[in-house]
């Protein structure tokens, strides 16, 4: 295995395990540092496509993890923002007759 594809593979587990902390922060850093080891591994990885297409299947696979957990914890914080603007609202409308 070449050291682009290494570096594409040790890359993908770092962010899957940023995903498993949900580590936003680090899901971010590690996003643009898996971009750049993509590019670096389709340039490098000529001879090593059977490892390469492998390795993009399963890069593939974890972002279509991480958008549908990014989407939920969205729906989720949103929901909670709904929540709260009623409460507030609520409360308002409390302090009027109170």
């Amino acid at each position: 295995m070449n050291a682009s594809v290494q570096r594409l593979e040790v890359t993908g587990v770092a962010l899957r395990e940023a995903l498993a902390r949900q580590d936003w922060a680090a899901i971010g850093e590690l996003d643009q540092l898996c971009r750049q080891a993509v590019d670096d591994a389709m340039v490098d990885a000529s001879d090593d496509t059977e490892q390469l297409g492998s390795r993009l299947q399963e890069l593939l696979a974890l972002y279509q993890e991480l958008v549908s957990i990014c989407q939920a914890e969205r729906q989720r914080i949103a929901s909670e923002l709904i929540q709260l603007n009623q409460s507030q609202q609520g409360a308002k409308v409390y302090k009027l007759f109170g």
